[in-house]
Formats: structure tokens, C-alpha cells, sequence
């Protein structure tokens, strides 16, 4: 409740002063290995409480490679979804700004590996026509990066920001890709209403209420992997990489889930009608 506060707080003095904002909310759940429908919810749900808070110019940070194992194909589907709910809140007093990454876990110890991970990484993200290119230097597994690898880095990213902007293809016209896009939208959609549905009804917005996202993760509706033993947490959230995408799994069958039979059996009585009529995405 402390933490969510002072960094409200933080923002409002940053929308005050006319300064953007980032907030790197999203990615840190999948780095705990949530699945990637948290993830892509945490993107919408950053970027709302930012634009409440009265920022104007958002830098939405979408860090790519991660959980571990993360397909190109699979990454790009949970970005492009990140992108379109975050860019569904656009208008004249709010603008995001799209910055993409490398993911910290992604790359291996062995340098010259580490250079091949790095291209491979600037490429896909090239593909969602980033404004900025956050250049996470080759040797990072390694050791801190000096400063001549950070120059040998940046010029590697630099060939191969060069040759996309030469043209490449649109990753929507990949079915997979568009259909898993899609599938994480809806889901998203479904998780969004399940968390504003633990707020005071009293309250003119429980999405921007610190006792709101107290709750929800103390209910496990936000979880992950790597909260478990967390004394705050439920923990208790079972993941797996599945065709290049990070899924929840049922913790007795280890068979995938949707999100709607997820939050059940947390549960909460939900019905695709009945959520999505009390909260939809503006």
C-alpha cells in the first residue's frame, strides 16, 4: 500500500512539472514468469493510472525475450497487444510513447552469443515501429557493460535499425500472431474487470485505488511464480512456456487454463456478461 502511494505521488509531481513518465510495471511480472495475460493487463493498467494522475506523455516500455523462452512470434503477439490497449486510451491530453528492449534474461554469457541475442532482439522489436530503440549492451550476463561495449553495442543495434527501416513486414499479417494478439486482448479485458470488481463501489475509480491492487494480489488475481513465500502474495500462480508463450497451467494437471477458468477457481463468481457489462475499457 506504501510503495503504490509514494509512487502515485511521484507521478502526480511529474504531471505537474509537465515531464513524462515511465512506469516498467508490465515486464516486471513476466521477469517473475506470469503468464503473459498479466503482463499485458499491467500495461493497460500502468498507463491508465498514469493518464488519471494527469501525465501527459507516457513512455510505455515494452521489454521483449521475456520470460525466458518467449518465441519471436509469441513476443510480438503480447506486445502488439500491450500496444493496442494502451494506445486504445490516446486522445488530446494523453500520448505514449513506444520504447522497446532487449529482455534482461535473454541474454547468454558467452559475448559473442550475447551480440547475435542483441540483433535478434532490436529486429523484432523493429517490427513494432518503436519511437525509441533502449539498447541493452551484448555483454549484460557477463559483467556491467564499459564504455566501449555500449559503443559496440549501440552500433549493432544501429545496422540493424538501419535495414528495418528499409522495409520489413507487418506482423499482424501472420495468423498466429494475430490471433494470439487477440486472444490476450480479450483476456486482458476479463482480468481489467475482475480487479475493478474488488473496489469500493463508493469510489469514483477503483482502478487508480492502491487498496485495490493490495487486494487483488493478495486474492492472487495478480500473481506469479516468483511470489511464492512472498508474505503479501498468494503465490500460487503455476506457469509454463508453451509454444513460445508464457500460459497458466492448472497446478494439478499442468494443462493450460484460460484466464476465466483462472480467476474461478480463485474463486470469484464471474461471468463473461456479467464483467465485461460492469467494466470496459474506454
Amino acid at each position: 500500500m506504501e510503495a503504490i502511494t509514494e509512487n502515485q505521488e511521484s507521478h502526480r509531481w511529474h504531471a505537474r512539472h509537465d515531464i513524462p513518465v515511465e512506469i516498467n510495471e508490465p515486464h516486471h511480472w513476466s521477469l517473475r514468469s506470469a503468464h503473459d495475460t498479466i503482463a499485458v493487463t499491467m500495461a493497460y493498467l500502468s498507463a491508465y493510472n498514469a493518464k488519471a494522475i494527469g501525465v501527459r506523455h507516457y513512455v510505455a516500455q515494452y521489454m521483449l525475450n521475456t520470460p525466458l523462452g518467449t518465441s519471436p512470434q509469441m513476443d510480438l503477439a503480447k506486445m502488439l497487444a500491450k500496444i493496442e490497449l494502451v494506445e486504445s486510451l490516446h486522445d488530446y491530453r494523453f500520448l505514449s510513447i513506444r520504447q522497446v528492449r532487449p529482455g534482461l534474461f535473454s541474454y547468454p554469457p558467452d559475448l559473442q552469443m550475447g551480440k547475435g541475442q542483441l540483433a535478434s532482439s532490436i529486429y523484432t522489436g523493429m517490427q513494432l515501429n518503436p519511437h525509441i530503440v533502449h539498447v541493452v549492451a551484448f555483454c549484460e550476463a557477463d559483467h556491467a557493460a564499459t564504455a566501449k561495449e555500449i559503443i559496440e553495442s549501440c552500433k549493432i543495434a544501429r545496422r540493424v535499425i538501419h535495414d528495418c527501416l528499409l522495409g520489413t513486414s507487418s506482423p499482424l499479417d501472420d495468423k498466429e500472431i494475430s490471433a494470439r494478439k487477440n486472444e490476450l486482448v480479450k483476456e486482458a479485458k476479463l482480468l481489467v474487470a475482475a480487479i475493478h470488481s474488488l473496489g469500493d463501489e463508493t469510489s469514483p475509480d477503483t482502478l487508480i485505488e492502491p487498496k485495490t491492487y493490495v487486494e487483488a494480489v493478495g486474492k492472487g488475481i495478480l500473481d506469479a511464480p516468483h511470489l511464492r513465500n512472498n508474505p503479501i502474495a498468494k503465490g500460487q500462480l503455476t506457469t509454463k512456456m508453451v509454444g513460445g508463450a508464457c500460459l497458466a497451467v492448472d497446478p494439478d494437471t499442468n494443462t493450460p487454463i484460460d484466464e476465466m477458468t483462472r480467476l474461478q477457481q480463485l474463486g470469484l463468481k464471474l461471468s463473461p456478461e456479467k464483467t465485461m457489462g460492469t467494466w470496459h475499457l474506454k
